[in-house]
């Protein structure tokens, strides 16, 4: 998500560098638009379960720390799964190249 926010120069409006312009700032209904046109984005990607949950966000920023917060938490058990499979790998049988890639899967998850 963050690379094709990226690509598109909307990164700026998750990450809280662009906050919202006054009402009666001329910039307002620019910054409206593009902030909603990125919360739709974002729901698009959701599930309709998880999407349900993020109708009230006004907020690209919000909705984006809200969902950080919400699916970050359970990383610990995973973090912990991942770095005992990491230290747990042999090469044995395998080749060189398919033990750096199983090795670089862990790495990448």
């Amino acid at each position: 998500m963050k690379c094709a926010l990226s690509s598109k120069n909307k990164i700026s409006f998750v990450n809280g560098s662009l906050p919202s312009p006054p009402p009666l700032d001329p910039d307002f209904e620019l910054w409206e638009r593009c902030n909603n046109m990125v919360l739709s984005w974002i729901a698009r990607t959701l599930s309709p379960h998880i999407s349900q949950s993020t109708i009230c966000f006004n907020n690209a920023s919000e909705l984006w720390m809200d969902l950080h917060d919400r699916f970050t938490k359970g990383n610990h058990f995973r973090f912990s799964d991942l770095l005992k499979d990491m230290h747990s790998i042999k090469k044995v049988d395998r080749s060189l190249s398919t033990y750096f890639t199983t090795l670089k899967i862990i790495w990448d998850e």
